[in-house]
């Protein structure tokens, strides 16, 4: 991050650690005015710095090692919720999940990529790339939930999808072409919704809906800025540059007409205050599937394709 950045950093560090010690010294009975001091001056410091990020910065933001994961989402916001495993095919991915549960009473099935919080965990699901039986499972339970007209809610955030020789064998490309293919024409309502990485056809592989929004510091782009560095400048020196050129934040994609809405995350960015970003989180989906159920099947697809169509500009 910049050099500025970090300063912020470095003092709301120092004011948590300050407000810690005052909070735990049982001695001091008359600190709660200082604590409170100490507290909003934090919050002055978090807005002001995330107010004035670079697309780069907020690239590190949504990559940022206690942004929560999908596992947390689910525990804070979804109700008796039931994983579902496997595609019938090869085996169970473990960088995606499925399952079906309820938003405030409202039944859902629910996919989302899983990076992991441990390193244990990161190394199990591939630090959320998935592999082609991943996208596979989604669909399958995807399908499912078109059955029972379920409405499905799908929560981003991959680097991309895995690149490795075993992925491509099991046909990678294949299966994420499908996915987009399937999704455009499934009879239910489809919410998408990038939380913290969007990257290519990593997260196409299930962002194809009639909803499609992103977090406030949450990124989509075609490429990582440090791959697009490592091809325009062959260096990945120049990802800070490639991240502005790119146009991937989410103030931009929806200026661009890509991203139906910016979710707000709390103050200090959603790894500050999980239980906070997932009550958002939940509001709007519950907001997002109300809307939806109103709309009738044939309508809500030929709304869906036409979105799809008007995405970019071209000139001819």
């Amino acid at each position: 991050m910049k050099k500025n950045t970090s300063k912020f950093e470095n003092t709301i560090l120092e004011l948590e650690q300050h407000i810690q010690e005052l909070k735990s010294d049982p001695k001091n009975v008359n600190s709660s005015i200082e604590i409170k001091k100490l507290e909003e001056r934090k919050r002055n410091l978090q807005k002001e710095m995330y107010s004035n990020l670079s697309p780069y910065e907020i690239v590190k933001i949504a990559r940022h090692h206690l942004r929560p994961p999908i596992s947390d989402h689910i525990n804070l916001m979804v109700d008796d919720f039931i994983e579902l495993h496997g595609d019938r095919r090869y085996g169970d991915d473990k960088a995606i999940i499925t399952g079906l549960g309820k938003f405030d009473g409202k039944k859902a099935l629910i996919i989302g990529h899983q990076k992991g919080k441990t390193t244990k965990e990161r190394i199990d699901c591939n630090f959320g790339m998935p592999n082609p039986e991943g996208y596979r499972k989604a669909l399958h339970k995807m399908k499912l939930a078109e059955k029972f007209h379920l409405p499905i809610v799908t929560l981003i955030d991959t680097p991309g999808a895995n690149p490795d020789i075993g992925a491509e064998e099991r046909g990678q490309a294949h299966a994420i072409a499908i996915n987009i293919a399937e999704m455009s024409k499934l009879k239910t309502p489809i919410i998408c919704i990038v939380t913290g990485e969007g990257g290519s056809g990593g997260a196409l592989g299930i962002g194809v809906g009639d909803k499609f929004s992103i977090l406030e510091f949450a990124y989509c782009s075609v490429i990582s800025p440090e791959g697009c560095a490592a091809i325009l400048w062959k260096s990945k020196d120049n990802a800070e540059e490639a991240a502005t050129a790119l146009k991937l934040t989410a103030k931009e994609l929806y200026e661009l007409g890509i991203v139906d809405e910016i979710i707000p995350e709390p103050i200090g960015a959603a790894h500050n205050n999980p239980e906070e970003m997932a009550k958002i989180l939940k509001e709007t989906i519950v907001r997002y599937i109300d809307e939806l159920q109103t709309i009738p099947i044939d309508k809500l697809i030929e709304n869906r394709y036409n979105k799809y169509r008007k995405i970019g500009h071209f000139l001819e």
